[in-house]
């Protein structure tokens, strides 16, 4: 268990992996604000930690995983509006939406999945000890505002001093508060809005700001101090440096030990969202790719890196995951357990152990497609599926993979050719090169025209 090293955002740095109780891991993730499809920018960041998940299980941890939906936000109550439904109508079937892509994916339930709406008296709490504290005050147009300059470590986490947030800071539009960097934290409720939904507090009616929901939702359940804390990297600043001031503002020590940020999913160099409009749903993309092709295109590229969306790069991933699935043609496995003493595990779990580095994880599953292809042995079968099923991947037979691949390409027979790419891969490799060749002339002749990239894969296109 010691093996394992984590990227720490708050020390800029990987460390070693030391839980507060031994054995255990206590992890909570800034999940889904429920008001839309999910697009590839939420699978990235839920399959990031959904491999982090698996990885602590396998390596024996007892996991506690704690992924939040938030279902009160403005935007959220801008669309139920809009919609004409309530609010929970809405996240009632965005949450059902969730679940459905989510599990095409294969990413596991979180242990917890609390809802913003259900530890409002939690928040409300934690609102009260903050103002004990001088952190926190009403202002003159009710809403109540943390005081950010009260808290001396903030910025601690990105890094930002508070005279470079004052320096580059907008005009604030908001006369309640004493320091234009104060956040909120209670939102009062407005005449001008009768249906707004509210709760009583002492400090009048209202809702609570976005921040301090995570702070109390973490701390209730997993508590006020606890091992991992992750997110998307846009979360590092402001929502993860607000959590921070809040709970140790509130609490007076440590909040989390790690902090862990997945990179974002890039488009033509822009990162994908919903503001630049540049954004696929994982449904859509669904219609598109069997969705284990997607899982592996995601994992093809470790969790803190940009991953970049192209169609190319998912029909190349399905040429790549054809191959695995094709050595695993016709050879059954032993029926024994994963080996964790054979040498391609041993180089798994270093990579798995090095920041959940699923690149390098996924080459050692190739080495030992390619040895299987050579021995047909059935205990390299068996390392490879096992090894492969830690990760969530190679859980179908090659014939289910194979038919899944042909519903979803039907008339283009693009499954086709990529289980034949995957043979000519493997040929070269074997230095078969007039196997090589003539897989390349046949597929010529089909009116497919093949180009090998210096890394070793193979991107085709229509004559």
């Amino acid at each position: 268990m010691s093996n394992l090293k984590i990227y720490n955002t708050l020390a800029r740095d990987k460390q070693t992996f030391v839980p507060i109780e031994a054995g255990k891991v206590r992890m909570y993730v800034c999940g889904m604000t429920i008001y839309d499809y999910c697009h590839i920018g939420h699978a990235r960041m839920m399959m990031a930690f959904d491999v982090m998940y698996r990885w602590l299980l396998a390596s024996g941890y007892e996991v506690t995983y704690a992924r939040n939906i938030t279902d009160i936000d403005d935007k959220i109550i801008k669309r139920a509006v809009e919609n004409g439904e309530t609010i929970s109508q809405l996240t009632t079937r965005f949450t059902k939406y969730m679940d459905e892509d989510t599990g095409a994916l294969g990413i596991l339930p979180a242990t917890l999945v609390p809802r913003a709406t259900e530890y409002v008296p939690q928040m409300l709490a934690l609102i009260e000890t903050l103002e004990s504290k001088d952190l926190a005050y009403q202002g003159a147009d009710g809403d109540v505002n943390y005081a950010v300059r009260n808290f001396p470590n903030y910025g601690k986490l990105s890094g930002k001093s508070l005279d470079d947030l004052r320096a580059g800071e907008r005009v604030d539009v908001n006369t309640g508060k004493r320091d234009p960097l104060d956040f909120v934290l209670w939102k009062a409720s407005k005449e001008s809005e009768p249906d707004e939904v509210k709760w009583d507090s002492k400090w009048g009616k209202g809702r609570p700001g976005w921040h301090i929901e995570c702070s109390a939702m973490c701390s209730a359940l997993l508590g006020e101090h606890f091992d991992i804390h992750g997110g998307g990297a846009d979360l590092q600043f402001p929502h993860h440096e607000n959590e921070i001031a809040q709970s140790e503002g509130a609490f007076g020590h440590t909040m989390v030990n790690y902090w862990v940020h997945n990179g974002f999913v890039r488009v033509d160099n822009e990162k994908m969202s919903k503001s630049l409009g540049n954004f696929f749903t994982i449904r859509d993309v669904l219609k598109k790719y069997d969705a284990e092709v997607v899982r592996f295109f995601i994992l093809r590229a470790h969790y803190r890196s940009p991953l970049n969306y192209s169609d190319m790069h998912l029909d190349d991933a399905r040429v790549a995951l054809t191959r695995l699935y094709t050595a695993l043609d016709g050879v059954e496995g032993d029926g024994l357990a994963l080996d964790w003493k054979e040498a391609h595990a041993v180089r798994f779990a270093e990579a798995m152990d090095d920041d959940f580095n699923t690149p390098v994880a996924l080459a050692v599953l190739f080495d030992l497609a390619s040895e299987l292809n050579k021995s047909k042995s059935p205990a390299v079968a068996r390392q490879l599926k096992a090894l492969a099923g830690v990760i969530g991947l190679l859980a179908r037979t090659p014939q289910e993979f194979r038919q899944a691949a042909v519903g979803e390409a039907d008339a283009s027979g693009d499954a086709a050719i990529a289980e034949q790419i995957a043979k000519r891969i493997e040929a070269k490799k074997a230095r078969n090169f007039a196997e090589s060749d003539k897989i390349r002339a046949d597929l010529l002749a089909a009116g497919v025209i093949l180009e090998d990239k210096p890394d070793g894969t193979t991107n085709w296109r229509r004559a």
